[in-house]
């Protein structure tokens, strides 16, 4: 999926931090933290996690529906273009 070891490593990166977060949520459940602590918490990690489906989407797009060789004014390229607005506007 990332194609190159730097992609990987950042996203393995991410998912870790998430990981962390999704810690945080559970030891706050665990000490019966207040519902606006939680909520905060966990909507914290809901939106890393929209971050991270976003840039694999995109770069899915990217690398395996875009045309690299294909001018730049091609319909199918801005429509590509398009489409990774919309999916990061939505999730981000």
């Amino acid at each position: 999926m990332a194609h190159t070891l730097k992609e990987k490593q950042k996203r393995i990166n991410r998912v870790r931090r998430i990981r962390g977060q999704l810690e945080a949520v559970e030891r706050a459940l665990e000490k019966d933290a207040g519902c606006a602590a939680v909520l905060q918490q966990a909507t914290a990690c809901r939106g890393a996690l929209n971050s991270l489906i976003a840039e694999v989407v995109e770069s899915h797009i990217r690398e395996h529906v875009m045309d690299a060789s294909a001018p730049r004014d091609d319909p199918r390229e801005q429509g590509a273009e398009e489409l990774v607005e919309i999916v990061r506007s939505y999730l981000t």
